[in-house]
């Protein structure tokens, strides 16, 4: 790996430095947060252009192993608790207008969601003890943490499969899908730990149900916010902090959903007997390798061989060329998938096109 694209991995460092400025200008400043995301970003994609070499056989197990890519998810991990700590004081010491308010908890969840539950996602699927730890400890700051079960779970067993609610289907618009991943997440994250405590003997009430305990985190981490604004401010309950938390996670959260309607649009895997599928392969995802947008997002925008390899790190992620191709990276897709008509003139030619060749292939 060449010394710029290693390097290029600090680049997600940048947004919470400017959440910080944002917040001591105030106004409408909180906007360089999602114009940098929603259109620096793609215009630095275009002009820089993709990626799509892959790490070379001899140097495979020393990039999968290198610390230096480990240190910089765990390091994350802490930088985002400490700017959401931050921000709360910030919100209890000085004033914000309502327009500042809402534009504060934008920039925060564009930031805790777009990058910090990317970040938790690769942590979340690491064999250690300690990565593991810091996935839920970033999802806590997101309200969002049966996504470790579910996602680990449910959806790498079920992806591109009827039985996946995060996965979206062709000709199904983002704003029918999200109802559908977000409650269906949530009711499948329940009966995945009911499924698994059953095997232990144990029924769903019972005090090693992980969504229990998860529960019991998030309301913990959000009250002991407010307690803390509170305490800022002179002992006031300022219940303002709670709705600029849960905000800020409406939106990380939405953001990750809005990723998850992308990666597997319209992909369908074979059910080669009743309620069997096929095994999930790297054209059950949909790929793309812009060098600036992968580097922010630590890869994961070459989500085929995630699923092919769930467990390998983002900096060892291969391109696969028979993988079907985004047009953009996730940014520009993101918002052209809020217009369901574009999103479908856009995609299910390529999606077509794409099923064809590969029928013939095969």
């Amino acid at each position: 790996m060449t010394l710029t694209k290693r390097l290029s991995f600090l680049f997600c460092f940048l947004l919470p430095v400017l959440v910080v400025i944002s917040e001591m200008i105030g106004g409408v400043s909180y906007l360089i947060v999602p114009i940098s995301v929603f259109i620096i970003l793609p215009i630095l994609d275009l002009v820089i252009g993709r990626d799509d070499l892959n790490p070379s056989e001899p140097n495979f197990l020393k990039l999968q192993n290198d610390p230096f890519f480990r240190y910089l998810t765990e390091v994350w991990a802490y930088v985002q608790l400490a700017l959401v700590i931050w921000s709360v004081y910030r919100i209890a010491v000085y004033p914000h207008s309502i327009l500042e308010f809402g534009l504060f908890a934008l920039a925060l969840g564009v930031v805790t969601g777009g990058i910090g539950i990317t970040v938790g996602h690769e942590l979340g699927h690491k064999n250690t003890r300690y990565e593991p730890f810091l996935a839920k400890m970033i999802y806590m700051t997101v309200c969002y943490m049966h996504f470790y079960i579910e996602h680990n779970r449910g959806h790498h067993t079920h992806v591109s499969t009827p039985n996946d609610p995060a996965s979206s289907k062709k000709n199904q618009s983002f704003y029918s899908f999200y109802p559908q991943t977000v409650v269906g997440a949530y009711k499948s994250a329940w009966e995945l730990e009911k499924k698994r405590l059953a095997k232990l003997g144990f029924r769903v009430f019972h005090y090693r149900n992980e969504m229990i305990w998860y529960l019991i985190i998030t309301i913990s981490f959000l009250v002991s916010m407010v307690m803390f604004g509170s305490y800022l401010s002179g002992g006031n309950i300022r219940f303002d902090i709670l709705v600029f938390l849960v905000l800020q996670s409406l939106i990380a959260f939405s953001l990750l959903e809005m990723t998850n309607y992308i990666e597997h649009y319209g992909l369908k895997r074979k059910e080669v007997t009743p309620g069997k599928f096929e095994k999930v392969l790297p054209v059950h995802s949909w790929n793309q390798n812009y060098f600036v947008s992968n580097a922010l997002l630590f890869q994961l925008q070459r989500h085929s061989d995630h699923h092919a390899n769930a467990g390998r790190r983002y900096q060892a992620l291969r391109h696969y060329e028979e993988a079907p191709q985004l047009p953009f990276g996730y940014e520009v897709m993101i918002l052209i998938a809020l217009v369901p008509p574009l999103w479908f003139s856009m995609m299910n030619p390529i999606l077509e096109s794409w099923e064809k060749n590969r029928n013939t292939l095969t």
